[in-house]
């Protein structure tokens, strides 16, 4: 009913204090804006946390005579045909739903199959119903995959309006028309409002509508243009906004007690009223919200004395409108699983990138299940059966330990989430205890049947957890803990709810009964569940914290070296420069190099490794390592081969420009097109200049030779030493690699430190340096040289490296970043020639190939930018020198 836009945010905060102590008093700004960053963070986590306690507590007064056992009567007693009818009508509405998706693809010209939209746009809707945006993965879930259909991060967003615009001109719309014609009783608080907040909510769609045929320039908005659409697609957009809604209120309206039926435009008035408030609170799903403004909208309508029976129609709306659909969800992953095991080509890539955050919100989801059941009453029926077969310890027992289940289950979410092995484990063995402890405590097949399903769904999804780092180690979001706590919560008001007319005393906790022994039950579940979650929270508060890294000692270089040796990117060779903190994964098999400027921690480039699963896990460690440091994790200068490893964590991804790989089996200086290096090259052979490849054990001895050909160079050039993604005379580094020399007469004119590769994958250069007075054309020659000499030894490409921000395009539909971009590639020259440099490039033929930046959600693009800027130059400083 509600899509959700696709978004990140950056999870963990925190501060330096070694920063604090070095800055002096300029600390108290950094930390004021820090903290102010961290409370925007808070703010919304924490607003749905207490208007969730607010609405628990209306509840809890408005069925103050309510009793447990009449809503669950009132549920036991529900017609056959009701139940059939609003099923009926909840699948219509989730077909309703795919529609968003549908002409939201049409609205930018997008094509995909019907059935893979629908399918992603029911999985999403299932999971945005139940869960709302707290956990963020109804909004994983739908960017993935439009990412990896080809789309654009401008049309998704351009998609997501859509989608979000229909939602709401929709609602707009229903509820502006319902009041209009609907009066509401007078009791209510805001009747005598009713006239005015109709016409303003009609007058919003109906602007939308034939707002095109006033207005017919763009709107700014901001920096924003927006362009109202024709009456005839807008009419559409709401329209489909508008059956949605009404879907979900006929499911309602046919599970609502006889005596409480005062016609379904009154019933509509309420109905949408009370969906705003659980959609502005922004608690998940409207849970509280919605059902507290029902039961004021019913009870002020002269409905005294119906609350347990609309309470009861209220519970069966939540099981039918959005458990159903999630068991549905399950089945289809299930059936898509299942295919795998046959045909594995039968799953595309962006359906397997799903489950993970798929399977974490239905283990949310199944543990809320287990401690919400534990906590309320069985059915006698079921107990009498129980006492002929079952010793009552084996049912205590099994109701106790479900409840802990439940917590644990919540807490399992997390590391599904995060793809640990070890929680899929946990999770697939506490999901076939539960389903079984749930048939002991009390014959709950629903419920056995539910956990039962999810274990089944899970169990062939092995190779999608594919980390063997510790549940201890993750770092769990406020989002996160905030929604377990909700739950927690929510147990705790049923508990009271459920157990309102029993007489507490002290020795509730001690009874133990079949029949007489539920509210004793509820209690210790309740502090069961309670205790298992504080207890693993113990656990990970008494972890040791993680000092701020160090660089890397000779060990960590010489562990380092195979990988950098073997691997097929030159680029990994910048970690022998020992500027870049080295985080090895287990049995060092991949690492990742990376330094800290301010809050970014910058991992340069993709993992080194050629084992995949290592590398896999290498990224979630270092990201976990800057969460619970209060970093912001970016990868830069990453290549397409592994842009799965970042959209798996939810990363944003920029392209920054292209990289220049030239083939070298078919590279020559044949041909017009190659006459000018040709002359350059025959020239200098004339004039007496050769060219040695020097191995790395003799360099050593040249570098005292080397250092004043490096020292004019960068005096000539008005520059200082870089470091980060560009190597520096530095004798340690220097000496690790071979060494190409140019020498005129006996002396130094050139040299340039080579970059090789063992699988001969790739050669490329670092450091290329000049006499200024050289003799001309001494660049080209040195690539031309190396390269001819790199295709006889048998390597396949040369690397020639990034021309920052080639690529970009300056079209009217692109993103902000590749519009300025691409204006500064070709007006830029007064700040750096980023044109020439790719000019330059271009006439050795290469391949040009994107490379990206990788940034967490929460951190803007300048930040990232300047951050990186800085580490390159050496601070800031050197960021605005030439």
């Amino acid at each position: 009913m509600a899509p959700v836009a696709p978004y990140r945010v950056s999870e963990g905060f925190g501060s330096n204090c070694q920063v604090v102590e070095q800055v002096g008093q300029d600390a108290l700004v950094v930390r004021s804006s820090h903290f102010m960053a961290v409370m925007r963070r808070l703010a919304g986590p924490l607003l749905s946390a207490v208007l969730l306690c607010l609405a628990l507590w209306a509840l809890h007064s408005l069925a103050s005579e309510v009793s447990y056992s009449e809503v669950s009567h009132y549920v036991h007693d529900l017609q056959g045909w009701q139940i059939v009818v609003a099923m009926a009508l909840t699948a219509a509405g989730y077909m309703v739903m795919t529609l968003y998706d549908w002409y939201g693809l049409k609205s930018v010209d997008f094509a995909l199959p019907r059935r893979e939209v629908s399918l992603i746009s029911f999985i999403s809707y299932a999971f945005s119903n139940v869960l709302g945006m707290s956990l963020l993965i109804s909004g994983s879930i739908r960017y993935r995959y439009y990412i990896q259909a080809g789309l654009t991060n401008t049309q998704i967003a351009r998609v997501v309006l859509y989608c979000t615009g229909a939602f709401w001109l929709g609602l707009c719309a229903l509820t502006g028309v319902t009041l209009l014609l609907v009066p509401l009783p007078e009791e209510l608080p805001f009747a005598g409002l009713r006239i005015p907040v109709a016409i303003v909510l009609t007058l919003v769609p109906l602007t939308w509508v034939f707002g095109s045929r006033i207005i017919r320039r763009p709107i700014k908005l901001w920096r924003w243009h927006a362009v109202l659409p024709k009456p005839g697609p807008a009419f559409r957009q709401v329209a489909i906004g508008a059956v949605d809604w009404w879907l979900a209120a006929s499911v309602l309206y046919v599970l609502m007690p006889d005596d409480a039926n005062s016609g379904f435009g009154h019933f509509l008035a309420v109905f949408v009223l009370a969906q705003m408030a659980g959609l502005i609170s922004h608690v998940p799903g409207g849970l509280g919200v919605f059902e507290a403004v029902m039961l004021a909208g019913f009870g002020a309508a002269g409905n005294e004395g119906l609350e347990a029976p609309i309470l009861g129609a209220l519970a069966a709306f939540r099981v039918v409108y959005y458990l159903l659909p999630l068991c549905a969800a399950t089945l289809m992953v299930l059936l898509r699983e299942a295919r795998t095991l046959t045909k594995k080509s039968m799953v595309p890539p962006w359906f397997a990138g799903l489950l993970p955050p798929f399977f974490a919100g239905l283990t949310l989801v199944s543990g809320a299940v287990l401690l919400f059941s534990g906590v309320t009453s069985a059915s006698p029926g079921r107990m009498d059966m129980l006492r002929g077969v079952l010793p009552l310890p084996v049912l205590e027992a099994s109701h106790f330990l479900s409840s802990v289940i439940g917590m644990m289950l919540l807490i399992l979410a997390r590391g599904l989430q995060r793809r640990l092995d070890a929680a899929y484990v946990l999770t697939l063995v506490l999901l076939v205890i539960g389903a079984v402890l749930s048939v002991l405590k009390g014959v709950a097949y629903a419920e056995a049947a539910l956990l039962s399903l999810l274990a089944l769904a899970l169990a062939p999804a092995h190779r999608h957890f594919y980390r063997r780092a510790s549940l201890f180690t993750s770092t769990f979001s406020v989002g996160w803990i905030l929604a377990i706590i909700a739950v927690l919560g929510c147990t705790t008001w049923l508990v009271v709810f459920s157990l309102k007319h029993v007489e507490y005393n002290s020795s509730l906790w001690w009874e133990f009964s079949f029949r007489h022994g539920n509210a004793p039950r509820a209690l210790r579940a309740l502090v069961g569940a309670a205790a298992a979650g504080l207890l693993f929270a113990l656990a990970k508060l008494i972890r040791p914290m993680r000092t701020r890294p160090l660089p890397p000692s000779n060990a960590d270089i010489q562990r380092a070296l195979p990988l950098v040796k073997s691997f097929n990117s030159s680029q990994a060779h910048l970690a022998l420069m020992g500027d870049k903190t080295l985080l090895f994964a287990p049995g060092d098999k991949a690492f990742v190099m990376y330094d800290i400027e301010g809050r970014s921690w910058v991992a340069m480039g993709d993992p080194v490794g050629e084992d995949e699963a290592a590398r896999r896990e290498i990224v979630w460690s270092f990201r976990e390592l800057c969460e619970q440091a209060g970093g912001w994790p970016l990868f830069y200068q990453v290549r397409p081969d592994d842009l799965d490893l970042y959209l798996d964590m939810g990363m944003h991804l920029m392209k920054i420009g292209e990289e220049a790989r030239v083939k070298l089996a078919d590279f020559n200086l044949d041909g017009k097109s190659r006459k000018s290096l040709r002359n350059i090259v025959n020239k200098l052979h004339r004039d007496g200049l050769t060219l040695q490849i020097v191995p790395p054990e003799d360099v050593a001895a040249l570098l005292p030779i080397l250092k004043p050909v490096s020292d004019a160079w960068l005096h000539d050039k008005h520059v200082r030493e870089k470091g980060f993604s560009l190597g520096g005379f530095d004798e340690r580094y220097l000496v690790r690699t071979p060494m190409a020399v140019a020498w005129l007469d006996g002396n130094p004119v050139a040299f340039a430190n080579l970059l090789l590769t063992d699988s001969k994958e790739e050669a490329s250069v670092d450091l290329m340096r000049h006499l200024p007075d050289g003799p001309a054309g001494i660049m080209d020659y040195l690539f031309i040289e190396l390269m001819m000499w790199a295709r006889g030894e048998g390597y396949r490409w040369f690397n020639l490296g990034m021309a920052p921000l080639s690529g970009l395009r300056n079209r009217r539909m692109a993103p902000l970043w590749n519009r300025f971009g691409a204006m500064v590639f070709g007006r830029g020259e007064r700040f750096y020639n980023f044109r020439g440099l790719h000019q330059y490039k271009e006439k050795f033929g290469p391949e040009w190939e994107p490379r990206y930046l990788a940034v967490s959600g929460g951190i803007g693009l300048p930040v990232a930018l300047t951050n990186v800027a800085s580490l390159i130059s050496g601070g800031l400083t050197g960021v605005v020198r030439r």
